[in-house]
């Protein structure tokens, strides 16, 4: 394994490890714990910023011609899974505030 496949081996890992901290966060929702979802949803972006920064070397490395590896399909699904850990951070925090909200008006 070179060291580009390295790099993009960690974006999965981090995007993998993102992603489980963001449905271990919904489980919390359903059980009303607010706040170990918001903590797992910290640890969840947490590990995004990895990816992106590991993503963000990669994109350096392209632009300034020391990487000419050609795109590879372990690139692409490293970036479908950055993506959709990304994405799935983002809906579930929304659910937090969304439920949080319903039960706040529910007691009130």
């Amino acid at each position: 394994m070179n060291e580009t496949e390295k790099q993009i081996m960690g974006i999965i890992s981090s995007s993998g490890e993102s992603k489980s901290k963001a449905f271990e966060a919904m489980k919390a929702i359903r059980s009303s714990d607010y706040e170990l979802a918001r903590q797992l949803l910290k640890e969840s972006r947490e590990a995004d910023v990895e990816a992106h920064n590991i993503q963000t070397q990669l994109i350096q490395q392209e632009l300034s011609g020391d990487d000419n590896s050609p795109m590879s399909l372990l690139m692409v699904h490293a970036q479908d899974q950055y993506m959709t850990s990304a994405l799935a951070r983002d809906l579930i925090e929304e659910l937090v505030k969304i439920f949080e909200e319903k039960e706040k008006a529910k007691q009130s």
